[in-house]
């Protein structure tokens, strides 16, 4: 009997980090812009970094977009 093959790539920190980082990204239109605009942004540069190129960079783009955004909501809410 013979092993079943995968062609799924394993979960790598890479792939972990690009994760958290679009998780930040929402969490900080959400939340608290400043803070988990600015963890998504490293966490997607360094995904990036680690090798999960292009999504690492999306997602640090993401974070910055997603921050932008809550600064934009939450003052328009509280002003």
């Amino acid at each position: 009997m013979s092993q079943p093959t995968s062609t799924r790539r394993g979960i790598t920190p890479a792939r972990v980090c690009t994760i958290l980082a679009f998780v930040f990204a929402v969490l900080a239109f959400l939340f608290s812009p400043l803070l988990f605009g600015l963890a998504g942004l490293v966490l997607g540069v360094v995904g990036g970094y680690l090798g999960d190129r292009p999504l690492g960079w999306y997602a640090a783009g993401a974070s910055v977009v997603g921050a932008i955004l809550g600064v934009i909501v939450a003052s328009a809410l509280l002003g």
